[in-house]
């Protein structure tokens, strides 16, 4: 690179530190890392794939707008990994890129056009994914990361008090995830699909005040089936609603025939027991709508169990509609 003067880069990186590369005639910077160089050339594709053969971390560099198609950053020894972190790739044009388990962690990827790229196993953790472009990229084994930038921010805003921040970062987080959803889709990756329909959700909800209404059923929803993706949550509410509702029957009373059956405080523990047993059995038939009759309510028992057969159709029918919707998948 022409134009080097002799001292070093003063770029320190929050990970690696000081940068070693001489910094450019002019400047305090080296070619990488100042922001007023011009890096719209052709040749900065080939000279970034000459700067990762050396080996050394590749942090902070400002790539904007860069044309890099085709670039090349798959290291030849499988036991390493090539490193760009915490750039400023924004609006960088890295059609067909070859990033097979690169690590682009914590950079700036906005309106980035990685379109037909081989992102097996990159790692993009912590990056600003808002506007990117994955159309017919490769992204079934991408490291996304558990948390997004902008949801990470939006929490951080709202443990500071500004909400109209937070709803504004959680709207983008939610933006991010219905991009990479649709895009799994395109390619046939539904079970990716599912996980981030539910991430989009979930920061759809957050945009609300915590009392809202909007915000209370979109929980409900969330605790029953998870947004339709988590078929096991039926089953363990399910689970959990004719145990509690067994409790009522318990200490409320059913009858078997002319006899009362509930629990008795002078009774031994077996016979309380061998009793509970049958009024979870009577929650089971009331849960499922089966009503065989052998067991009947009495009293405030009648209540209890007219509820309990409402929301056992319902939850039924919800489970039918979740399970299908994953296995069809």
């Amino acid at each position: 690179m022409p134009g080097k003067d002799d001292h070093q880069c003063r770029y320190i990186g929050e990970r690696f530190g000081a940068c070693n590369e001489a910094a450019m005639g002019g400047s305090d910077y080296c070619f990488w890392h100042d922001r007023d160089v011009d890096k719209s050339g052709d040749n900065v594709r080939a000279l970034l794939e000459e700067r990762a053969h050396k080996g050394t971390p590749m942090e902070g560099f400002y790539l904007k707008g860069a044309n890099l198609d085709n670039l090349d950053l798959v290291c030849p020894e499988r036991s390493q990994a090539y490193q760009l972190i915490n750039s400023d790739l924004s609006r960088c044009s890295l059609v067909k890129a070859h990033l097979y388990r690169a690590d682009l962690s914590g950079s700036n990827l906005l309106k980035a056009d990685l379109s037909r790229a081989n992102l097996h196993c990159t790692r993009l953790i912590g990056s600003n994914l808002l506007g990117v472009n994955f159309k017919s990229a490769r992204i079934e084994h991408v490291e996304f990361g558990a948390v997004f930038l902008q949801e990470e921010k939006a929490h951080q805003a709202r443990r500071e008090g500004d909400e109209t921040k937070a709803c504004a970062l959680f709207e983008e987080a939610e933006e991010v995830a219905r991009n990479i959803r649709k895009h799994c889709e395109a390619q046939g990756l539904f079970h990716n699909a599912g996980d981030f329909f539910y991430r989009e959700m979930t920061f759809n909800r957050y945009r609300f005040p915590s009392l809202s209404r909007h915000r209370m059923v979109s929980k409900v929803v969330d605790l029953l089936s998870g947004y339709g993706e988590k078929p096991e949550r039926v089953v363990l509410f399910s689970m959990s609603f004719i145990v509690f509702f067994s409790l009522f029957y318990f200490f409320l009373g059913i009858e078997d025939g002319e006899t009362l059956i509930q629990y008795q405080s002078g009774q031994p523990f077996y016979n309380n027991l061998v009793n509970w047993l049958e009024t979870l059995y009577f929650s089971v038939v009331t849960f499922t709508t089966l009503g065989y009759g052998d067991l009947t309510p009495v009293g405030l028992s009648r209540l209890f169990a007219a509820i309990e057969a409402f929301v056992g159709s319902f939850t039924l029918a919800l489970f039918v509609v979740v399970f299908v919707k994953k296995m069809t998948r």
